[in-house]
């Protein structure tokens, strides 16, 4: 058991993205902190959507840790999911070390405050083994989206662009 707590507290603490899936929605790639035996996330208006993920006080998540550098699945932990209370002693020393990781925050000087009045802090503290990593790469089909992407450069366009220098 110390042997597991030890492979998940340090996979998680390295990696800068851990996946989570709550009881409901997908499974979503959030930003996170380790601080005192459990991640810390930060989600609502101006930072990660939570709200699909079910993920209240007392419910279950599954965490998946990524690899920094390859980027595959390290492992998979059970979390027991619990809200800090805002401007609790717990809330104050989580957001003080998420807030030393938050990046391109739009209010650095006061995201305590916004955290406090607008955003939920979760800590999913682990609550069991680990899971079974899937065998396939759980590729999903992308969300339908009006967003386009260009098309190639037509083949006669450089030649186009220098005869129209010439004349000029």
């Amino acid at each position: 058991m110390m042997l597991t707590q030890a492979l998940i507290e340090e996979a998680t603490k390295k990696s800068g993205l851990i996946w989570v899936q709550g009881p409901s929605g997908p499974s979503r790639a959030l930003w996170h902190v380790w601080h005192e035996g459990a991640a810390h996330i930060v989600g609502g208006p101006g930072e990660q959507p939570l709200d699909d993920l079910g993920l209240t006080d007392g419910a279950t998540a599954t965490v998946t840790v990524r690899s920094k550098d390859k980027g595959g699945r390290l492992v998979a932990w059970t979390a027991t999911v619990g809200e800090l209370p805002a401007r609790g002693e717990e809330w104050a020393a989580a957001v003080a070390e998420l807030k030393s990781k938050r990046l391109n925050a739009p209010d650095a000087e006061r995201v305590e405050e916004r955290w406090a009045a607008d955003c939920r802090v979760l800590r999913l503290t682990p609550s069991g083994g680990t899971t079974d990593l899937p065998d396939g790469s759980l590729a999903a089909t992308p969300l339908p989206t009006p967003a386009t992407t260009r098309r190639a450069m037509p083949a006669a366009l450089p030649k186009l662009l220098r005869r129209g220098r010439k004349r000029g």
